[in-house]
């Protein structure tokens, strides 16, 4: 029986827009879709706690990966 890879975690790239706790900065992640029915290109965009080592700037861009549940609601960690 092999070990099963960690290579099904999620990788998601955004910017840090807060790093007002300790060890956790929010993570807003972009991502853009068509409309349904119009076709347009629209933006959406989602916040995630992420947990971290190293001071990070608002405005640095980083990559986050899944993880298992570090508080109630941190599940990421960035990465670089």
């Amino acid at each position: 029986m092999e070990k099963e890879s960690r290579s099904n975690r999620k990788v998601q790239n955004g910017i840090v827009v807060s790093n007002k706790m300790q060890k956790t900065v929010v993570v807003k992640v972009n991502r853009t879709i068509r409309h349904p029915l119009y076709g347009k290109i629209v933006t959406r965009s989602k916040k995630y706690y992420a947990h971290h080592d190293t001071p990070l700037q608002i405005g640095d861009e980083v990559k986050i990966i899944e993880t298992r549940p570090l508080s109630k609601l941190k599940r990421w960690r960035v990465v670089a």
